[in-house]
């Protein structure tokens, strides 16, 4: 789904020390991924590796409807054509459970990746099942829903002081979902063809899930027990209802007809001028530091997902992580990979190239929060990232939280307390019909 980036640490001026080969020259490594940028960079990447050990990498692609369905044909035929992919977090459970993974709990343990790794994006890109202490990859591509605002509108003294007069505080980044919502209800003017806010509608995927989310982990609120499975009073708390509510709210300032809206349109409304803020996936957002892109590039700025009312601060998580093929014949060649790919200094380069990385050290350096306009919102967002239900039923799950939610947040249907209710409701049925509970 995140599919065009440009590098989000240039200027950093490392270079890979390339020694002897140690590994036999006749040794090769594949790497199954998406067609995308973040593909072409770990291209590059592997590229260093082959100078240094010897052992040639190849990353293959294929375009992105056609990824999982090629990966799991490829698994579930117990081929060796690939020897690691780069899967999405919701594989974990079918290709865990189906054998399709190395476990590498004693690597994440041996190589401290618990430490050197933003521990959410352990939690999320590699365990499973939830709270286990199980793990089947390496955090790789890190992503997550954040916000563009137009800084221009911001800063504007007129707009300042309309803004004091009518809500008492000064207009600024919005620290909270409240704060957001303000400045979403103070920018709308539909007469102006001028908007408050752009947030993620569609519903063919996770799109509208992916927004919902941004509210429900800020708000306190949980998807479920990823241990237990249970959602009863979860899924359908107080603390969602509100969540949803707000959510719900926010559709209200939005442009036209947006109904439909996921990463494109949501850069639109910057491009286009036609929203103060805008939600989107980190991974879009280099478009809009790009005057070529974005004519608005210079009065374009970014923040992190702002926190609840409880003072909760979480975004839904996007990206990848990097896992061993269990049929690969180079399993071991791969694990070698593995312990180079972790290294910081490994990492400050995937970062250089244009990875999204997730290791500690790069993200918490200022060289790396001052390299781009969005660095540092990244920073602080991967460290407070949730994630999906991934179980092998994720397919399902979140096919039915857009029939319970769509209607409700772009049409108003019912109250969000229903809505929940009937979702937790219908969660229950599918754990139990695949013996999750009983």
């Amino acid at each position: 789904m995140r599919k065009t980036m440009t590098s989000m640490l240039a200027g950093i001026g490392l270079v890979l020390a390339c020694g002897t080969s140690v590994h036999a020259q006749d040794k090769e490594l594949t790497i199954f991924w998406a067609e995308w940028d973040p593909a072409n960079y770990l291209q590059e990447l592997v590229n260093l590796y082959e100078a240094e050990s010897g052992v040639k990498v190849t990353v293959e692609t294929t375009p992105w409807p056609d990824f999982q369905t090629k990966a799991f044909t490829e698994f579930n035929a117990k081929g060796s054509a690939y020897d690691m992919v780069v899967g999405d977090s919701q594989w974990l459970g079918a290709a865990s459970e189906g054998g399709h993974y190395v476990d590498l709990t004693d690597f994440v343990k041996n190589n401290n990746v618990l430490e050197t790794m933003a521990p959410a994006t352990v939690k999320f890109y590699s365990e499973y099942p939830g709270n286990s202490g199980k793990y089947w990859s390496i955090p790789t591509e890190g992503d997550a829903v954040g916000w563009s605002y137009r800084k221009d509108w911001f800063e504007d003294p007129k707009e300042m002081e309309a803004f004091k007069a009518k809500y008492g505080y000064d207009l600024a980044v919005p620290k909270t979902w409240k704060e957001m919502t303000d400045i979403a209800e103070f920018f709308n003017r539909p007469d102006q063809n001028r908007y408050g806010i752009a947030i993620y509608t569609q519903n063919q995927y996770d799109g509208l899930a992916m927004g919902v989310e941004n509210a429900i982990f800020s708000y306190g609120g949980e998807l479920g027990d990823y241990a237990t499975y249970n959602v009863d009073g979860i899924i359908n708390s107080d603390k969602n209802v509100a969540a949803l509510e707000n959510y719900r709210k926010l559709f209200g300032f939005t442009p036209p007809g947006w109904t439909n809206a996921f990463f494109t349109e949501d850069n639109q409304a910057i491009t286009e001028n036609l929203a103060a803020m805008s939600m989107n996936y980190f991974a879009f957002f280099p478009a809009l530091v790009n005057e070529a892109s974005n004519p608005n590039a210079k009065g374009t700025g970014f923040f992190a997902n702002p926190a609840g009312p409880g003072g909760d601060q979480f975004a839904a998580l996007g990206g990848q992580g990097i896992s061993i093929v269990s049929y690969s014949e180079n399993k071991e060649e791969a694990m070698k990979f593995l312990e180079w790919f972790i290294k910081d200094e490994t990492q400050k380069k995937w970062a250089e190239l244009g990875g999204y990385t997730c290791n500690k050290a790069v993200l918490e350096s200022a060289e790396f929060q001052n390299a781009t306009p969005y660095n540092k919102a990244f920073y602080e967002t991967m460290f407070k990232v949730k994630d999906f239900w991934a179980v092998p039923e994720y397919a399902e799950l979140l096919q039915q939280l857009n029939q319970r939610v769509y209607p409700y947040v772009v049409n108003g249907q019912g109250t969000a307390k229903e809505t929940l209710d009937a979702l937790a409701a219908d969660w229950n049925a599918t754990f139990k019909k695949y013996n999750r509970v009983q």
